[in-house]
């Protein structure tokens, strides 16, 4: 690690302002105060900033519905946030908000600089409008049949069952789910911004980033190369009146679209700060900064950061991001998370029952520096919690703070037996590493180093038996030795796991009676020293802790449920309880055609961007096939691996936006998670023809 002070800012996506955060959420926001927190210990300037992302239809309709101006939501929604995020212990810099002075004038401003430089050109297009409402509709605010493969309920921008992308125009019997009128199309004029004639910087970006070496994770880039091999379309950041955002500038009637003034919050939120501390904007954001910028993102916005965002930011003459960090998306034991069950786990339920803490090192176990997916198993959660954190960590100071109060008056001794520095040393040699695996996100395997050191400190005091030198005539000074070696173990594992467990390690720098603690400690000892009585710091998870936490859970979401229910809710169950009439006839001979297989699935893996699909790697005897199948509400990868099923094996295959899909599985059941694959009796074989 460089000695020299490094000057960083880093952010965290913006969450959106219509709902509570919730343990998706979380896994960006402790994943990115984990290494801000690091960075600080290690004496860098480093700034964490973050705001709600707050314009939109949503927001208007959401605030409409409730009787509120959109600002009164969003305040409201700003303080329940950040009441949830400090809870957790993230510790931003500044929580702002894109509804701001400062957003106002730096996205007008971007948007003016690329409009001079030529990138900005309006068009005529036609989209769906509300007559009811008189206003034009976002995609997700239109359903409807899906025009290849006929499934209703699907959104106006793709269908999450066949997986089939098109425009919302081609919806067939297309409604508003603002008001359930059918929509008509209607002409007005967006503003685009050209992306597609950006692609020789962003090839460029991609490859040597600002330092020499790509921004982006390996997964990311190759990610970064299909886009740009299917060729880069123009973005368009305008809609129209009524809306809740800024305005554009000479465009009465027209506003920036949240493509544009929501990734504007992150520079919005540190020009606030640094109103307010001081501080020098221009030198964070101007081209060629000599400090960095370091971007937290989940992969569903990828595009977006690693596109638009530094075409926008080039070409309007502020510096590019250094990094962007990509994570994947939690599931809960296995599955996406589910409000049925209980596990689409909001903040507030989680801290009414569970310490943060425990989340932030669980998932600090968990993530590394690749864009996985990561689970929260529960039972795992509370055994890895139980066994890790309180009876490895915590126990090595409640083995040995006692004596050191009842024997020697709190105080530590002044030297150390040459028997006792090999722990010693074998924890403190250690730095290095583990604050490479901090500094390159690797946390998941700091995590692991630490717990091995921890090991290795309860060994000591196993070895060593301070309870039964304490019975011995004339070991009081042997037993002052040992004591004081393991509160130095302790001391030592508490500097590495900090940036996890802050709260936590607040408390020990109390209980040491010692300043904040810092990396650079770790080279020194705690000797002749004086500290407190030890106080209880943690408590196993009791297995009904979860289960409450479930159930209360569950029941919030339900009431929520409930008192959100309006005219696009009861218009979706009416749609889903029409008779749906059976289509027309075919002859014998058409249906003999279909060639129906037995299948067994070798592998499933989870599709990005989609909500419901998942990629199926099919056996069929003698040879294998790919398919994209919509069963992801029902089934997890993990649970398909090995089973049979039925697929149509002479389907043509289908180019989709995630790739070939090779055939069709075939399901049955309503919808959601009930829905079954079709499972052969025993004794079928994968190529084995169904009849």
């Amino acid at each position: 690690m460089s000695n020299n002070q490094r000057k960083i800012l880093v952010t965290s996506a913006l969450p959106y302002a219509n709902g509570s955060i919730h343990l998706g959420h979380l896994v960006e926001y402790i994943q990115t105060d984990i290494w801000v927190r690091f960075q600080k210990m290690q004496g860098h300037e480093c700034y964490y900033v973050c705001a709600d992302d707050t314009h939109g239809t949503p927001i208007m309709l959401k605030a409409e519905q409730e009787g509120i101006t959109p600002e009164q939501l969003i305040e409201r929604v700003h303080e329940e946030h950040l009441r949830d995020f400090t809870d957790f212990n993230i510790d931003f810099d500044n929580y702002y908000s894109t509804n701001s002075d400062e957003n106002r004038e730096l996205s007008s401003g971007m948007y003016l600089k690329l409009k001079k430089a030529g990138l900005i050109e309006s068009r005529p297009t036609k989209h769906y409008y509300d007559p009811e409402r008189k206003m034009f509709l976002p995609d997700r605010y239109i359903k409807g049949e899906c025009p290849k493969c006929h499934a209703l309920e699907q959104y106006g921008d793709g269908c999450e069952v066949c997986g089939a992308t098109y425009t919302t125009t081609d919806l067939i019997n297309p409604y508003s789910v603002v008001s359930g009128a059918t929509p008509v199309k209607k002409e007005t004029e967006h503003f685009f911004f050209k992306l597609s004639e950006c692609v020789d910087f962003l090839r460029n970006w991609m490859k040597t980033g600002n330092r020499g070496e790509s921004p982006l994770p390996p997964e990311a880039a190759n990610k970064l190369e299909e886009w740009f091999e299917a060729g880069l379309r123009d973005w368009e950041i305008s809609r129209d009146a009524p809306y809740f955002g800024f305005e554009i500038p000479d465009a009465p009637g027209k506003y920036f679209y949240v493509w544009l003034d929501a990734p504007v919050g992150y520079m919005a939120s540190f020009k606030n700060l640094c109103a307010r501390k001081g501080m020098d904007f221009d030198r964070f954001w101007k081209q060629g900064s000599d400090t960095e910028l370091y971007h937290f993102i989940g992969k569903d916005i990828l595009s977006f950061h690693a596109l638009f965002w530094p075409a926008t930011l080039h070409f309007s003459g502020y510096r590019t991001p250094d990094k962007i960090c990509v994570h994947g998306f939690l599931t809960v034991n296995g599955q996406k998370m589910s409000k049925s069950r209980g596990t689409f786990i909001t903040a507030r339920s989680y801290l009414e029952f569970l310490q943060p803490e425990y989340l932030r090192y669980y998932f600090a176990a968990k993530l590394n520096d690749r864009v996985e997916d990561i689970d929260l198993n529960l039972e795992d959660f509370v055994a890895r919690v139980n066994s890790n954190l309180v009876g490895k960590y915590i126990n090595i100071a409640s083995r040995t703070a006692g004596f050191i109060s009842k024997r020697f008056n709190n105080k530590l001794a002044s030297s150390i037996d040459v028997a006792d520095i090999e722990a010693l040393q074998k924890i403190q040699g250690a730095a290095e590493e583990i604050a490479h695996c901090y500094e390159n996100r690797q946390f998941s395997e700091a995590m692991r180093k630490i717990m091995v050191l921890a090991d290795v400190a309860n060994e000591y005091v196993n070895d060593t038996q301070p309870w039964v030198i304490a019975k011995e005539d004339g070991q009081e000074e042997r037993l002052h030795q040992v004591c004081t070696t393991g509160i130095n173990l302790f001391r030592l594992l508490t500097i590495y796991l900090k940036p996890v467990l802050p709260d936590m390690a607040t408390r020990i720098e109390g209980f040491l009676n010692v300043e904040p603690l810092a990396w650079g400690d770790s080279s020194e000892l705690l000797l002749d020293h004086e500290i407190l009585k030890y106080k209880h710091l943690a408590k196993r998870i009791e297995e009904k802790q979860i289960q409450s936490m479930l159930d209360k859970n569950r029941e919030t979401l339900n009431m929520e449920n409930k008192k959100d229910g309006h005219s696009q809710t009861r218009h979706a169950q009416a749609q889903q309880h029409e008779d749906t009439p059976v289509a027309d006839t075919i002859e014998f001979d058409d249906f003999a055609k279909i060639d129906l297989r037995i299948a067994r699935i070798i592998s499933a893996k989870h599709v990005e961007g989609a909500d419901k699909l998942l990629q199926l790697t099919l056996d069929i005897g003698n040879e294998t096939r790919n398919v994209f199948a919509g069963i992801k509400s029902a089934y997890s990868p993990e649970q398909l691996q090995g089973k049979l099923t039925v697929m149509v094996a002479n389907l043509a295959p289908r180019k989709m936006r995630f790739g070939i899909s090779e055939g069709m599985v075939l399901a049955a059941g309503p919808g959601g998670s009930d829905l079954w694959i079709l499972e052969p009796h025993e004794g079928a074989q994968p190529g084995m023809k169904v009849k």
